[in-house]
């Protein structure tokens, strides 16, 4: 990996970095929250992917955020692994506790950030563009006295006055950063206009050779991973992305579109990036699993029907050649086409050596985990595929922390007679619970017996069904989207549970989106006499100011006082 500066070639292909921030910008798209141990998952992972710079999170947000971006910045911030980002606004306590949080990592960075638009600095920083100015200078002259790489991003860029924004950048340059973000805050700009910004900006800011110049879009008018690539065109090295474009809003621009543009088209851009791309689908179903936030089936690179192809005439030119219709090979992102992989009758090596080919490592504990699972499977389908496997690994570990666990469940229900769902439910000390609930079908009753157990106020926001694989004993996966209010407080939750039974799958989502809301306020530290009560208790007992998380009103508290 290049150091911080301008890129130079590599084999006379330059390389675009790519700076991830799903654990960041991603996470904070409604549903998409997820606790530290989640996100050490995720960041391993994207190291596995090849990015080159991880913005960890935002540590000045709440105590959870901080640890887990030490915790990456530890485990993850080897010296040959990516560079570990911290966001900090430009206030003086943000930019010590991006310290706080990336400091431990071999390559550190801290990336603050003020708006420069007219429109933010009026109504809400309350801010003269001379303040704003002085106060991004100051900022990032802290910032440089703790690391090196310091990037610096002038907010709402794309509704900014492109002359105040040269000054705002020459003037940061001077002060250290080395990495300059222009970011269309709120996906306004067009693909030619952003492109046109960011050109104008390069060849007009007085010491922008020293720089590398990043890219930041959202997706408000669908235009993200476009306006993404015309910065890049205009000269931009480093692109700011999300795992399957989550994000405020709309979302960011996608990773995976804007790694295989680039790659696909070499011809054209004459660029390369460090992404190992056959780590892409195993990278989006883990955020997926993680955040329940799904991709629609004609995503691109990455969604059900990317690499599907049902009309005639397709189908005729794929067999004959693949090029026919098809840019990409599924094999590229990491989709395999293998349809028959294992049944009844394999053996833990076989199971071992197909995972080993799907890029799972597992130890010999996690071995015989997915191998049970995998032999339960086996004897309810004829057929055992990759996207059943894919599905039995995220659901056996990529789900939250079981609190309360789902032992049995069985269902009564018809045309007539009143839906009635009897679950035994293992509650987080080891105590069994056995409870029946009534509903207007086996979901509702199943999930009313839960709410019996697991006794925390949600709303259901969601339900999703999908299968998984073809045919009548296909996998389910189902996906829930919970919210917990308290005090006007809203704070939403995803749960993904994949079983041959629906009905059973249901019950594991609302479980895995129950648990994790669960871990997310700390029942924990609030167990008076038992889980029930401990539920009742957590709820009411949550680190809350007036329907505020105390860190979240301090930081708000901050911002106002800037």
């Amino acid at each position: 990996m290049d150091e911080p500066g301008v890129i130079t070639d590599t084999g006379h292909i330059a390389v675009v970095r790519i700076f991830d921030t799903t654990l960041r910008d991603g996470e904070q798209s409604p549903g998409c929250s997820m606790t530290s141990a989640e996100k050490i998952d995720v960041a391993r992972q994207l190291a596995r992917l090849g990015v080159d710079i991880i913005e960890a999170g935002f540590p000045a947000a709440s105590p959870d955020d901080l640890a887990a971006v030490q915790r990456i910045a530890k485990d993850i911030g080897a010296p040959d692994g990516p560079v570990i980002c911290g966001l900090a606004r430009c206030i003086a306590g943000d930019i010590d506790k991006a310290w706080d949080g990336v400091q431990a990592a071999a390559k550190p960075r801290i990336h603050t950030f003020i708006s420069t638009s007219d429109i933010h600095l009026e109504h809400q920083f309350r801010m003269t563009r001379t303040q704003a100015l002085e106060r991004a200078v100051e900022m990032v002259t802290r910032a440089k006295g703790y690391c090196d790489d310091v990037e610096f991003s002038p907010m709402d860029a794309g509704r900014s006055d492109w002359e105040y924004v040269r000054d705002v950048l020459a003037a940061v340059i001077e002060a250290g950063a080395t990495t300059l973000n222009i970011p269309d805050t709120v996906g306004y700009q067009m693909p030619d206009e952003y492109g046109a910004m960011m050109r104008w900006l390069i060849e007009n800011t007085p010491g922008a050779d020293t720089a590398i110049w990043s890219t930041h879009c959202h997706n408000d008018l669908g235009l993200a991973v476009a306006n993404s690539l015309a910065g890049v065109k205009a000269g931009a090295r480093q692109v700011e992305a999300t795992v399957n474009g989550i994000g405020e809003r709309a979302g960011n621009a996608a990773l995976e579109e804007v790694v295989m543009a680039l790659h696909t088209r070499k011809d054209f851009y004459d660029l390369r990036t460090n992404i190992d791309t056959t780590q892409i689908a195993r990278t989006s179903r883990m955020v997926i699993n993680y955040t329940g936030s799904y991709v629609q089936a004609n995503k691109a690179v990455v969604g059900a029907n990317a690499f599907a192809h049902e009309s005639g005439i397709h189908q005729d030119g794929i067999l004959k050649h693949k090029s026919t219709y098809e840019i990409m090979q599924p094999e590229d992102v990491g989709i395999s086409q293998t349809e028959l992989v294992l049944g009844k009758h394999s053996g833990r090596h076989a199971l071992k050596v197909r995972l080993q080919e799907m890029g799972y490592e597992v130890n010999e504990e996690e071995l015989q985990q997915i191998f049970k699972r995998f032999k339960e499977l086996a004897d309810k389908k004829k057929t055992v595929t990759d996207a059943d496997l894919e599905a039995l690994i995220a659901d056996e570990f990529y789900g939250p922390e079981e609190i309360f666990s789902l032992d049995d469940i069985q269902v009564v229900c018809g045309r007539s007679g009143m839906p009635t769902a009897t679950l035994r439910i293992i509650g987080p000390e080891g105590e069994e619970h056995v409870v029946a609930g009534i509903g207007t079908g086996p979901v509702d009753a199943a999930y009313s017996a839960i709410d019996k157990v697991v006794k925390a106020p949600v709303t259901l926001l969601e339900y999703r069904v999908n299968a998984i694989t073809e045919g009548i004993d296909a996998q389910g996966e189902v996906t829930v989207r919970i919210r917990h209010d308290y005090n006007g407080h809203r704070r939403t939750f995803g749960g993904h549970g994949a079983d041959t039974d629906i009905i059973v799958a249901s019950a594991k989502a609302y479980m895995a989106a129950l648990n994790r809301m669960l871990a997310y306020i700390g029942w924990k530290n609030h167990v008076p006499e038992g889980p029930a009560a401990a539920v009742q208790v957590s709820a009411m007992a949550m680190p809350w100011n007036n329907g505020q998380p105390a860190a979240e009103k301090e930081a708000e508290k901050e911002e106002a006082d800037a």
